[in-house]
């Protein structure tokens, strides 16, 4: 399967453009935590998402642990990934960034398999380089190297 790069455009990750399945991708915390930066966006346009991380956090049915994904399907051919690649939330004590990029390679690899079975495409803002502190010039190896390598098509989102 040949490769891809990672397509660039301005506009809103919570409108993807495309045909067949969609796969909006955004990065989580480990603490239960939903309510700053692009899930808000994600919430304003559907709520399934953000009542599906809570009932994930509290039901503890399936791993809730940093390198873990979970898809929630929000419109025909369109899932919402939460993928949790934060290790709690940023905080001015520490200096430490929330971000774990191991987390995000491990994200990656099993959103991969889904976006291949499902022969789907994956639209994302720059997951990880705002509120979890992660710097793009890490995280976009990381797509490359995951997604694009493995032929599934990759759109980034910036905002105007």
């Amino acid at each position: 399967m040949p490769g891809t790069e990672i397509r660039y455009t301005t506009g809103d990750a919570t409108a993807p453009e495309g045909e067949g399945p969609l796969l909006v991708v955004h990065m989580c915390n480990n603490a239960g935590r939903w309510g700053r930066g692009f899930v808000r966006a994600v919430s304003d346009r559907w709520p399934g998402p953000e009542h599906a991380y809570r009932q994930w956090h509290r039901s503890r049915e399936q791993p809730f642990e940093l390198g873990e994904i979970q898809l929630v399907p929000v419109e025909e051919n369109v899932s919402v990934v939460n993928m949790i690649g934060q290790h709690g939330i940023a905080d001015n004590r520490t200096s430490t960034p929330p971000i774990r990029y191991d987390a995000v390679a491990r994200c990656l690899t099993k959103l991969a398999d889904h976006a291949i079975a499902a022969g789907a495409s994956v639209h994302t803002p720059r997951i990880g380089a705002g509120l979890a502190g992660g710097r793009w010039e890490q995280i976009a190896p990381l797509i490359d190297t995951h997604l694009c390598r493995r032929g599934i098509a990759v759109t980034v989102y910036d905002l105007p």
